[in-house]
């Protein structure tokens, strides 16, 4: 499928942001390991959680048969976080997912559940999903070692079975530390579920074998989602736009609240009422850009875009995670970025580099369609660059259904015209 993507003079209007996926799948695990059978509320209507619900919600008997199987899809973060909750699940279970899933790296995960007692073995490739998992609720935990500059999933999934091994969990992590905001995030719900967690120093982490309290829980909306709308306000010619946000918590869990702060630097203000915020434009912008995005990778793809639309230079580091994304999205950007006319280099796997002197000849660029790469960030950082154009063409746009299903729907509701659906 191919879209066309027309954008609005004016860009005015009230959105209602999708839930948290990364709260909502955290929420799943811990609400099922509390034993729970009451969902939490405001989940994430997306694919990645309903995977996650899917199988959770099966029936009893299903997930102890000898033939349960759980396809994750596309959803990274569901296959992380239920290989680990299915190992302590009882049962035997295989898990499996898309053909990009299979060559997605997860022996740094089953070699840790390993270490801690579990029975994962490999179905086809060494080192990667589809995993034969024989569910063991009384696992034996204890004190194992992770780099720290894995992807934080690995971590979180670890630690959020930690209450209900019977040595708990004690995890040192070596080397620099990525996307730490995630793992307090997991922290922090894992406490609000009665956990004995936290940090002893800097590098090491201790879940003692106490186990979850039931409780409800909300999961408020996702500010990484908001990423799009700030860039959207971003780059409007229209000098009065003003796009409001409800939902979003001013002392929000999510490293990626972020955004708002990143985006002060390229013109766009956040004002705060309650659990709303609006966003609106300034003229104070910033002629280069340099950020480490360690702590926040998600939200990259968007500044890189945005940045090149507007012309800016920019040195962007800590992008070593998004290698091992839905896709390898730091090629994914220079190829697609090409098509805008914009040349942008790499250096070690974890760095993106544009000097800005490309962008006079971009601005006239005709543009090939944009892939997506089964890539749902690609699809919605990529979107908004037709403010600056006359339209922009994208193949498979379906994508984004992984985090935002409704996010078409809301550009059209704002004035976007969208053709091809």
């Amino acid at each position: 499928m191919q879209i066309k993507i027309s954008s609005p003079d004016k860009l005015r209007g009230t959105i209602t942001l999708p839930s948290s996926k990364s709260i909502s799948n955290r929420a799943l695990v811990i609400n099922a390991l509390a034993g729970n059978r009451t969902l939490p509320d405001n989940v994430s209507d997306c694919d990645d959680t309903n995977v996650m619900i899917k199988w959770l919600t099966d029936s009893e008997s299903s997930i102890k048969s000898s033939e349960h199987l759980v396809d994750i899809g596309a959803a990274g973060t569901a296959m992380r976080f239920s290989t680990a909750l299915l190992s302590v699940t009882e049962g035997t279970h295989t898990i499996t997912g898309t053909e990009r899933m299979k060559n997605r790296p997860i022996g740094v995960l089953v070699d840790a559940l390993r270490q801690l007692g579990a029975d994962v073995q490999y179905v086809e490739k060494e080192g990667y999903p589809p995993l034969r998992i024989k569910g063991n609720p009384d696992l034996e935990g204890g004190c194992i070692s992770l780099p720290g500059n894995v992807s934080s999933q690995y971590i979180s999934a670890l630690l959020m079975i930690g209450p209900s091994l019977r040595k708990g969990i004690t995890l040192t992590l070596t080397d620099n530390i990525v996307s730490r905001p995630y793992i307090n995030m997991t922290l922090a719900m894992m406490r609000e579920f009665g956990a004995d967690a936290g940090w002893q120093g800097d590098d090491t982490i201790a879940v003692q074998p106490q186990p979850y309290a039931q409780r409800q829980y909300f999961v408020e909306s996702d500010w990484s989602a908001s990423s799009y709308w700030y860039e959207m306000v971003a780059l409007s010619k229209d000098e009065d736009a003003e796009v409001t946000l409800p939902g979003l918590f001013a002392t929000s869990l999510q490293g990626d609240s972020k955004v708002a702060d990143i985006f002060k630097l390229l013109g766009v203000d956040t004002v705060h009422n309650g659990n709303t915020v609006t966003l609106r434009k300034n003229k104070d912008i910033v002629q280069r850009l340099n950020y480490d995005f360690v702590e926040q990778p998600d939200l990259a793809q968007t500044f890189v875009v945005t940045c090149c639309m507007m012309g800016i230079p920019f040195h962007f580091t800590g992008l070593q995670s998004l290698k091992i994304k839905e896709t390898d999205r730091i090629e994914a950007l220079k190829a697609e970025l090409s098509k805008l006319g914009f040349t942008i280099t790499d250096r070690n796997d974890s760095e993106l580099l544009w000097d800005g002197s490309d962008a006079p000849q971009a601005s006239a660029c005709p543009a090939k369609a944009i892939d997506t790469y089964e890539d749902h960030r690609m699809a919605m950082c990529f979107a908004p660059a037709s403010l600056l154009r006359e339209s922009i063409d994208m193949n498979d746009p379906q994508v984004v259904t992984k985090s935002y299903p409704k996010y078409w729907d809301d550009l059209q509701s704002i004035g976007f015209r969208i053709c091809g659906f």
